[in-house]
């Protein structure tokens, strides 16, 4: 069972971001307030969870949650500025989004620029302590797996519907085949250098 709080007299938002390490898409980032009294002992790090699962918890997190946002920074913004920057900017975006104002900020990983004048706590690994940031996790994980499902029915070929992005073999060699899509990263080393090799050669 993951922890409630850092600190238990504080309106607490968990943050946390989904796709940082992809080719392609957003980096989407959600910010979750939950009940104080709130447990789910299947709530966890949203890569530890099964697709049916993350979407049933999705259901129940925005059913329960004091508040939540999610934010979606696209691939433009993330070649202007690093997937660091942008994917703070995506939490800062989301607790932006919050019908309540929390009075402290928990934030999976060791990076974070301060938001507003409220205080935050980085915690690496917080997804898989503090059921805030699992909460963040899994409607982060969610929102852009839905959105890199429906950017596949058109650009099919590079098989998003199944690795939404990331870096598979798949993708990199539907990348040498077909080329780049208006949502890839160009920044991101697309293509592996061996791939690159085997295909011109």
């Amino acid at each position: 069972m993951l922890e409630r709080f850092l600190d238990s007299d504080k309106l607490e938002a968990g943050c946390d971001e989904a796709g940082r390490g992809c080719l392609a898409g957003p980096v989407v980032a959600a910010a979750v307030i939950l009940p104080g009294n709130y447990t789910n002992p299947l709530l966890n790090d949203s890569k530890k969870l099964s697709e049916p699962i993350r979407n049933k918890l999705r259901v129940e997190i925005e059913s329960v949650a004091l508040s939540y946002a999610v934010a979606f920074v696209d691939n433009r913004r993330i070649d202007e500025i690093n997937i660091l920057k942008a994917s703070i900017q995506g939490m800062h975006q989301a607790l932006s989004k919050l019908e309540r104002v929390p009075a402290h900020i928990m934030v999976d990983g060791n990076k974070f620029f301060p938001y507003r004048d409220i205080p935050h706590q980085c915690v690496v690994k917080g997804d898989s302590i503090y059921l805030s940031i699992a909460a963040a996790s899994v409607l982060a994980k969610t929102y852009r797996d839905e959105y890199m499902k429906q950017l596949h029915s058109k650009w099919g070929y590079y098989g998003w519907d199944k690795n939404k992005g990331y870096p598979t073999p798949y993708h990199r060699e539907a990348i040498l085949h077909h080329g780049i899509s208006p949502f890839h990263r160009r920044t991101f080393q697309l293509v592996d250098q061996q791939l690159e090799i085997a295909f011109s050669g």
